[in-house]
């Protein structure tokens, strides 16, 4: 006849813990000839734990994974701070040049070759290219522009329209844009969040630098949209600003054209193809690669610009990879992040 043996599993008693956690759980097992065996004369007066366990949660709700020392699962720097994991071969995954990109898509670079505002195969190509990079471990932001549906500077003045009120108008574009993104993504299984520069709770988040940070280390896609919020600032300069808020490495913008040229492409077909730059080449040369609040910001920011050809099948995959593509400015193509296998 099984005799049932009490077996009490204890968890570990912090000082902070509150009396409930140092409540015992206790479980009965039938005591078979093996369990008598042990129990012998010799052992019967030893004291054996049979498990010891905590819960993989804290009072909070985080998990251990998360907190490093600041509670908010982010570096000090705001970076992400999970450790790289190993594929299921057992092989670590290749060095990567930059771990957190922001990708700026320009408007006008949506709308493909197509009469339509938006080019649904050009959505689709570049959520399938973000997904090939998110699955490395790669946490990719995207700023979208809105000209290929209104762009601000161009309308203002026309039946009376103000700047600021056109700017604003462009900001909605971007939106549009942002949410049909959202929507070709997850359509393919990218889990995606928008975040506005003004509420629109309906339709997107609110911009929060903390919880952005949050979504790319979750592994999600954020866009941002609606610009900086503000009037006579162009999404140029919206996505070096966003970079520098959430520590991004590079800025990634994703044009109609190969890179930056010495001359215009389309008056000198001799026109060559600069592979770097540093930002006082671009102001001083006035390249129009960006406008110089946002070229300004990187500078001082440290961030480098990649400026490369979206309509090229595998350059965005390329560019947020690190590996050489279009031009690049205040960096080197040399340099790669050292990454240590967990």
């Amino acid at each position: 006849m099984a005799i049932p043996l009490p077996l009490t599993s204890y968890s570990p008693i912090s000082a902070s813990s509150s009396s409930s956690s140092s409540i015992s759980r206790i479980s009965f097992v039938p005591l078979t000839p093996l369990h008598r065996s042990f129990f012998s004369a010799q052992n019967c007066s030893r004291r054996v734990l049979l498990s010891c366990s905590s819960s993989l949660s804290s009072d909070n709700g985080s998990t251990p994974e998360s907190m490093n020392g600041n509670g908010n699962g982010s570096s000090l720097n705001g970076q992400s701070s999970f450790p790289r994991m190993p594929s299921f071969d057992g092989t670590s995954k290749p060095p990567l040049k930059w771990r957190r990109v922001l990708l700026k898509v320009s408007g006008e670079a949506l709308a493909g070759d197509e009469e339509q505002n938006i080019d649904p195969k050009v959505t689709m190509a570049i959520a399938r290219e973000v997904a090939a990079v998110t699955r490395l471990g790669i946490e990719v932001a995207i700023v979208v522009g809105g000209g290929n549906i209104f762009r601000g500077s161009t309308w203002a003045g026309c039946s009376g329209l103000d700047r600021s009120s056109a700017d604003y108008i462009g900001m909605l574009a971007t939106v549009m844009n942002a949410i049909f993104l959202q929507a070709t993504m997850e359509s393919i299984g990218i889990p995606t969040r928008v975040q506005t520069a003004f509420r629109m709770s309906e339709v997107a988040e609110p911009y929060i630098r903390r919880r952005a940070i949050r979504h790319l280390e979750k592994g999600r896609v954020v866009i941002f949209a609606a610009g900086t919020g503000n009037p006579f600032f162009t999404t140029d300069t919206a996505a070096a600003l966003r970079c520098a808020e959430i520590n991004a490495e590079v800025v990634l913008k994703a044009t109609n054209v190969d890179g930056v040229f010495d001359d215009d492409p389309k008056r000198n077909p001799n026109a060559r193809l600069l592979e770097s730059l540093t930002y006082q080449e671009v102001t001083s040369k006035d390249l129009s690669v960006m406008d110089m609040t946002a070229i300004t910001l990187c500078q001082e920011n440290n961030i480098p610009v990649v400026v490369f050809n979206l309509s090229e099948p595998g350059n965005i995959a390329k560019a947020i990879k690190g590996e050489r593509v279009g031009t690049l400015i205040g960096g080197t193509w040399n340099s790669v992040v050292t990454t240590t296998t967990t």
